[in-house]
């Protein structure tokens, strides 16, 4: 597949955290800076989809990283998704939602080589970022914007060794363990 992009997504509404994931705090840049680095770090070219009200903060943050505006982040994340498809063009992408920033530098290489829409795995439970085909971008394009990701594909699972895959950020402790673990990130 040979996957040399990379959608971030941070449309997301924020509920239980009540402030924005993209823009938590940790070892001195936003989450967002920290996800995107490390997508970088693979040699993927970023691009970032956000809500109206985060475009122009994370354009100051990242003044060399495409910023996409989904116009209904409420539709849910497959919205944001097609945004960022429709952006970049049908291709092989990597999504990585900004608020599971766990994986690791050798995943995200890992899964840039995969032949087939896939998800690293670590003690058996699914995570993030997942590869995704030209064929099943095509295929969530065609979706509404309110589907589901997991009722449109079937990604392939690769077990990995990221012993921090499973962090998912909603909240305070969340933060609290993602700053613990930030330096091993």
């Amino acid at each position: 597949m040979g996957v040399n992009r990379a959608i971030v997504l941070t449309a997301g509404a924020s509920e239980r955290l009540g402030s924005p994931k993209a823009l938590v705090e940790v070892e001195g840049q936003t989450l967002v800076e920290l996800v995107c680095r490390k997508l970088q770090q693979a040699n993927l070219e970023v691009t970032v989809v956000t809500r109206a009200s985060l475009e122009g903060l994370i354009q100051d943050l990242l003044p060399y990283v495409q910023v996409v505006v989904n116009p209904q982040p409420e539709l849910g994340r497959t919205g944001t998704i097609q945004c960022g498809i429709q952006a970049i063009g049908i291709g092989p992408v990597l999504i990585a939602p900004v608020d599971r920033p766990g994986f690791s530098l050798e995943t995200v290489n890992s899964l840039r080589k995969s032949k087939t829409t896939i998800t690293p795995t670590y003690e058996g439970r699914g995570g993030h970022p997942i590869a995704i085909t030209s064929e099943d971008c095509e295929i969530i394009l065609q979706a509404e914007a309110d589907t589901p990701l997991r009722d449109l594909i079937n990604p392939a699972r690769m077990e990995v060794e990221d012993s921090h895959l499973h962090l998912n950020i909603d909240t305070e402790e969340d933060i609290e363990q993602l700053i613990m673990v930030a330096k091993n990130l």
